[in-house]
């Protein structure tokens, strides 16, 4: 090495060095601020029986006890049948999963995300979209049209493998392309595969799948044997697939079920006449966007509220109800004819009496729960990108500890980058149990959350990273999911909380044994539907 050459890398390591210490300096000062949606109102329904005597009571025909995906859908189906006298109650979280945030003129997701495009039989998602103008004309055919401001536009996934960005997140190679091939051509044939019934194997909604007995017994194994039994060994195919399944699942292929690692893949089939096959709905607040809309369809007939307890009096039903105000609890009574329990069922377990009456044993029934951390960066400005690598809508490190990160100005149409942006970064803790992860997210202090929620993204830009941070704020969701383990199609409970069709009826994407939007919604019109009998 000649002097010059010396002296420009002593140069430029001293400039590192010094960027690095700058950027560990600032990382000292950001403090995360930390939410925990629905922590209180839990607090004290484990407490209810601190709660005052109710100061009022509100009747209605249909009490939709719940604001999530589920709960805004039954509102929408009833308003859709003309059915007005009905009560929205949001629950301990406005939204749930769909809830998101703002930074001034910045919408950021602190729940989901994404909708993929509906395949033909989510003909309520279909139905639900088109009355929202989203979906623009064709919801009965194959290929419908929708507003392309909301179909997610390039360049869409990249993945940082051997700190080279590579587009798209299937870490392919060519040592093991052929099994990538093998295995994505299975999951083409079994998107078609009918079962003896004539339905086909794999779609959403989950009740309109095939019931043969030959992909039911895909219930009987882990997604993980099942790789093993068919001969998949690649270790970067593996990692995508476990990937994916924490993504949508909260668990690995370890213990997530077969049929439901397939159906991730073979499932979704959405066409659309101006967007490639399989594409994405997204908004910069993610679903939040998408459930505002659904919530304006309620109007007036919307209100804060948490059911305390729910119970069947007389054929009618009456629910204790709370709102928390300035951290005290006021309580009022509603008695309706029919109430919709569009509630996790963790949740209804604890608060509708009797749940065993209705064929559900929580000890035996029960879900697993996943928790997860979603934490959003508000950036004041974009980080250095690493040489010929362009900042995508959804960046993932393989290998990482999170899911990776999505740019909430990514669907903005400009001529120049926004002077701000807000990087989202979604975080499974899969890596413990379910139970451990809920006590670590108690215990964890605001330093510790902010490093395992800021990890993917150091890992992308190192200390180019901490510098363009204005602000985090981290959401723990200690409940955020329903793990589809193996047997979790043929859950009996599930099964009886489906088919009840009195006084109290149950919506909600538990009912199918795993956590997505067009599950939430199907089972929200369905009740919508039985309760306007």
């Amino acid at each position: 090495m000649d002097r010059r050459s010396f002296l420009l890398t002593a140069a430029g390591a001293g400039a590192a060095g010094l960027a690095t210490a700058a950027g560990f300096l600032h990382w000292q000062e950001v403090t995360p601020r930390v939410h925990a949606p629905g922590r209180a109102e839990g607090h004290t329904l484990r407490d209810r029986g601190q709660l005052p005597p109710p100061s009022s009571t509100i009747e209605t025909d249909v009490v939709i006890l719940g604001s999530g995906i589920a709960g805004l859908s039954a509102a929408w189906q009833l308003g859709k049948l003309g059915h007005e006298d009905f009560l929205l109650l949001d629950g301990p979280e406005a939204f749930g999963n769909a809830a998101g945030s703002r930074y001034g003129d910045l919408a950021c997701p602190t729940g989901a995300h994404y909708l993929p495009l509906p395949g033909p039989e989510s003909t309520h998602v279909r139905a639900m979209l088109a009355d929202l103008g989203i979906l623009l004309h064709g919801a009965s055919e194959e290929k419908p049209t929708y507003d392309e401001r909301f179909i997610l536009h390039g360049p869409q996934e990249r993945l940082l493998r051997d700190n080279v960005w590579h587009e798209g997140l299937v870490p392919t190679g060519a040592s093991d392309a052929a099994e990538h091939k093998l295995f994505f051509d299975e999951m083409a044939r079994l998107r078609h595969q009918r079962g003896a019934d004539g339905l086909r194997a794999f779609v959403f909604p989950l009740a309109r799948s095939s019931s043969d007995p030959a992909f039911a017994a895909l219930d009987r194994l882990s997604f993980a044997q099942w790789l093993g039994d068919q001969g998949y060994r690649s270790a970067s195919l593996r990692w995508y697939l476990d990937y994916c399944c924490r993504d949508d699942y909260g668990a690995g292929i370890d213990r997530v079920s077969a049929w439901a690692g397939i159906h991730y893949f073979a499932g979704r089939w959405g066409q659309a006449a101006n967007a490639d096959e399989n594409a994405l709905l997204t908004w910069p607040g993610g679903l939040a966007p998408l459930a505002d809309a659904l919530a304006a369809k309620a109007g007036p007939r919307r209100r804060a509220g948490t059911a305390a307890s729910v119970r069947e009096v007389d054929g009618k039903v009456e629910a204790l109800c709370f709102v928390l105000e300035d951290g005290k609890p006021r309580s009022f009574t509603v008695r309706a004819r029919r109430a919709i329990c569009a509630m996790p069922l963790f949740v209804a377990s604890r608060v509708v009496e009797g749940m065993e009456r209705y064929g559900f044993d929580p000890r035996r029934h029960l879900p697993e729960y996943a928790p997860w951390m979603v934490s959003n960066f508000l950036m004041r400005d974009f980080p250095r990108e690493l040489p010929d690598a362009q900042l995508a809508w959804d960046n993932v490190v393989y290998n990482g500890k999170g899911l990776g990160y999505v740019v909430s100005t990514h669907q903005d149409i400009r001529s120049r980058p926004p002077d701000k942006t807000v990087f989202t970064a979604y975080t499974a803790l899969s890596s413990r149990t379910p139970k451990e992860a809920r006590r670590w997210m108690q215990s964890a202090s605001p330093a510790e959350l902010l490093e395992l929620a800021s990890s993917d993204l150091k890992a992308a830009y190192d200390w180019a990273f901490a510098p363009c941070v204005e602000r985090v704020d981290i959401t723990l969701r200690a409940h955020a999911m329903a793990v589809p383990q193996p047997g979790f199609r043929s859950n009996p409970g599930l099964a009886a909380l489906r088919a009840s069709n009195g006084p109290i009826l149950f919506a909600h994407a538990d009912l199918s044994g795993l956590s997505v939007f067009e599950e939430a919604a199907w089972w929200g019109c369905l009740a919508a539907t039985r309760s306007n009998t």
